[in-house]
């Protein structure tokens, strides 16, 4: 295979008579072509992918150089992996840079590396987009090749969804386990789905229940409301609003936003149904916002901002207005993003993630794999340990068991 500077490289798969190209701008692919394949999760849409390069969010300059492959029979898109160069970790959420220090300190370098996945979104989805393992192992045979081809030091597939595990559990990946903290439709070990956000408060423990309680009168007592905003239904000044807050959080750390204004305009043209905005206002004056996608079954919180502090604010807009409306709408998962046990308290649950790596370097790939077993123990017994938010406590934990 060639490297990506040619927009179209090529390589045969005589197993399947089919050409697998290095294709450098996802606006190149039929998006019509490429959703079949995606499914319905809106983060690995055509309409998200394109939108973070033609915004200039995703970019060779910034360490994202789109390198996807495209698995084609008789001109026809059959398979494809949204892939990059990366020249660091940043905006990946599955953290490797103690093996990046490791890399350094024995003089070698790390970088670049070869990354399967959606930028800046931790979300598990597909990532082996195909009908078929014969496919999905093809992808992965390719994308080796090119990580050797290129250079690379490494590959990793991150937050793939359970129809890729079979293809990758049959390569020479190794696998990682980590969580995050999920709410789920359900009472634990009740199959009965919540009718009212106060039925999911009552499955609560009386503590976690209280607090929650508490906290929402305060708010409401100091005139706070909120307001869903579907993406079909959002105007410009919504939006600009929540890039007002959206870029005041990273200004509060020193630090600027990964997504720029435009992005959020072009997703809002192409792709309004995946799109949900959650606004606090205070005498019909907005102080605070929630920006979260969704499909057909799942809604995720991905960022907020809030441009005065008020206690509670956070927990409110980011967490339970998001889980009041998975339950009115009839979703079956709120995602609440990477890391933070304190959404335990808010009835969000541990869940397991995966992510799949491959080190050209025999002697590291090794050390990788001893270091993975002993934190998928540490992860297992992690959970374990929890204090679930639950009346009744939940099963142990799953993480890293098959």
């Amino acid at each position: 295979m060639e490297t990506p500077q040619n927009a179209h490289s090529e390589a045969k798969v005589p197993a399947t008579e089919a050409v697998i190209r290095v294709v450098t701008r996802i606006a190149a692919l039929s998006a019509e072509a490429w959703n079949t394949l995606a499914g319905d999760s809106p983060f690995v849409q055509h309409a998200f992918l394109d939108a973070l390069e033609t915004s200039g969010c995703v970019d060779a300059s910034l360490g994202w150089e789109p390198v996807h492959l495209a698995l084609f029979r008789d001109g026809r898109l059959d398979a494809a992996m949204p892939l990059y160069v990366k020249h660091h970790s940043w905006g990946e959420f599955v953290f490797d840079w103690a093996w990046a220090d490791a890399y350094r300190r024995e003089g070698l370098a790390y970088y670049p590396k070869l990354v399967c996945c959606v930028p800046f979104s931790p979300v598990a989805g597909p990532r082996l987009l195909a009908r078929s393992d014969e496919d999905r192992a093809a992808l992965l045979t390719a994308a080796q090749t090119l990580t050797r081809d290129l250079g690379a030091s490494s590959f990793h597939v991150l937050f793939p969804s359970e129809a890729d595990h079979a293809a990758l559990a049959a390569s020479p990946l190794l696998h990682r386990t980590g969580f995050q903290f999920h709410w789920h439709a359900s009472a634990e070990g009740d199959e009965a789905r919540y009718a009212s956000f106060d039925d999911f408060l009552a499955a609560l423990t009386h503590d976690k229940r209280k607090k929650i309680r508490q906290e929402r009168k305060k708010l409401a007592n100091l005139g706070i409301r909120f307001r869903w905003v579907e993406g079909r239904q959002s105007s410009d000044a919504d939006w600009d609003f929540f890039y007002r807050c959206y870029a005041d959080t990273y200004a509060r750390h020193r630090s600027e936003p990964h997504l720029n204004r435009a992005f959020f305009a072009t997703l809002r043209e192409k792709a309004p149904e995946s799109l949900l905005l959650i606004i606090a206002e205070r005498d019909n004056v907005p102080v605070a916002c929630s920006f979260c996608m969704k499909d057909g079954r799942r809604l995720y919180g991905r960022h907020w901002g809030a441009l005065e502090y008020v206690p509670g604010l956070h927990f409110e807009t980011c967490y339970q207005q998001g889980i009041e409306y998975a339950i009115a709408q009839g979703l079956q998962v709120f995602e609440g993003g990477a890391q933070g046990e304190h959404k335990l308290a808010r009835g969000l649950t541990p869940t397991p993630t995966h992510s799949w790596h491959w080190l050209e370097n025999a002697e590291f790939r090794k050390a990788v794999d001893r270091f993975l077993e002993r934190e998928t123990d540490a992860i297992g017994h992690y959970i374990d340990e929890l204090d679930g938010p639950f009346r009744h406590p939940p099963p142990p934990s799953t993480v890293g068991k098959t």
